[in-house]
């Protein structure tokens, strides 16, 4: 599962350098830069609450190997319109949103079913090992695709990201898990109100989940507009950009080894709220700093933090649920987690070229180490956990 889901991560990646760096090229705008983004995340927004409901019904390894199918069409239509000349802007949008539906029934269903290949007390340093390969991914990835975006064409880079599902598809047939739902006899509505009963009982959910959405709304955008500061702070290109991403996805690798190193001992609330400091200084240094090579020191340590905080709130939600409750509970989560990146990302996008993107961005890091400063020292039930 690790090999299959490390080889589809990096054409993901691949493709996520080029797909960025041409919207902004084909519409010289950070706003359609945001706007894809957030039409690729808002679709788990929305359904999440479906989809942890068919995650808790159908077998997740099926509902799996369906999303990956959608998304490896939509790499493979890409990849027909770029190498035919066909390519716009509205092309990218529209399959970033379908792509981003097929991901949205797909990852409670993938969340839920990694606890199911591990023993609990191992649960921790797996979900910091499926972190290890996506970000180490984001290493491999990005310069992949910058190689083949200069010397190949756009078109490569989303023809071999339609080819690396191959390798996910085929490690999810080999597979074999512990738990497969059972068909379930209540509603869908009910069903969603037992996922929204179980949350709300058990102790420090609620809290977990606002964290996460905070996390998300002011961290991700150091990530998702790192074009814009490769353009236009530091006057570069898209081997700029593929620096500054692969520097703080290595900033990210060792955030994860850190994290598995750490495994399951006490205080997980702690030091993902340290954590979320670390990021909130980071990122403000990283947005003023206008040395490229500060700024890539800033970035790794951004990178770094941002992960850990990532694996150490996923991992406290999947000790808490349960498994007939887990698809559910990462749907509700998801809502949370993966809501706060479109929305983020569509008011970075309309605030940026009012107020510059360093002064944006800058306030983010200021405010969100300021909020992870408040909640570890008045909110001591969370950082117990």
């Amino acid at each position: 599962m690790w090999t299959g889901a490390f080889v589809s991560s990096i054409g993901t990646w691949m493709q996520k350098l080029a797909q960025s760096w041409l919207v902004l090229q084909l519409s010289g705008s950070a706003f359609y830069l945001g706007l894809d983004n957030f039409l690729g995340e808002i679709p788990i927004f929305l359904l999440a609450l479906v989809a942890g409901v068919a995650a808790d019904r159908i077998d997740r390894r099926r509902l799996l190997i369906a999303s990956q199918f959608v998304q490896m069409s939509c790499a493979f239509t890409l990849a027909a319109l770029f190498a035919l000349g066909h390519a716009r802007v509205w092309h990218i949008l529209t399959l970033s949103f379908i792509v981003g539906t097929a991901q949205a029934f797909g990852a409670p269903a993938y969340q839920s079913l990694l606890p199911s290949l591990v023993p609990r007390e191992h649960l921790p340093n797996a979900i910091a090992m499926n972190s290890i390969q996506f970000n180490l991914a984001r290493v491999i990835g990005p310069v992949a695709g910058g190689l083949a975006l200069t010397h190949l064409g756009a078109a490569w880079c989303f023809g071999l990201n339609g080819l690396s599902y191959v390798a996910v598809i085929t490690s999810l047939l080999l597979i074999h898990v512990r738990h497969i739902p059972e068909p379930a006899q209540e509603s869908v509505i009910e069903s969603m109100k037992q996922g929204l009963g179980f949350i709300r009982g058990r102790e420090g959910m609620l809290p977990l989940i606002v964290v996460a959405f905070i996390c998300t709304f002011l961290g991700i955008p150091i990530l998702v507009f790192l074009p814009v500061f490769a353009r236009d702070i530091f006057a570069g290109n898209e081997a700029t950009y593929t620096v500054l991403l692969s520097t703080e996805a290595a900033g990210a690798i060792t955030g994860a080894l850190l994290v598995a190193a750490r495994g399951r001992r006490p205080n997980l609330g702690r030091d993902a709220l340290i954590g979320l400091i670390a990021l909130g200084v980071f990122e403000a240094l990283f947005a003023f700093s206008r040395d490229f090579r500060f700024s890539l020191v800033f970035v790794y340590f951004g990178g770094m933090a941002l992960i850990g905080c990532f694996a150490l709130l996923s991992s406290l939600v999947q000790l808490i649920a349960t498994d007939g409750m887990r698809g559910r509970v990462m749907s509700l989560y998801n809502i949370a987690f993966r809501g706060g990146m479109p929305i983020g990302s569509l008011v970075t996008g309309a605030l940026a070229p009012v107020f510059g993107i360093s002064a944006v961005v800058g306030t983010y890091g200021i405010v969100l180490a300021c909020l992870a400063a408040y909640l570890l020292f008045f909110h001591r039930r969370l950082a117990a956990l």
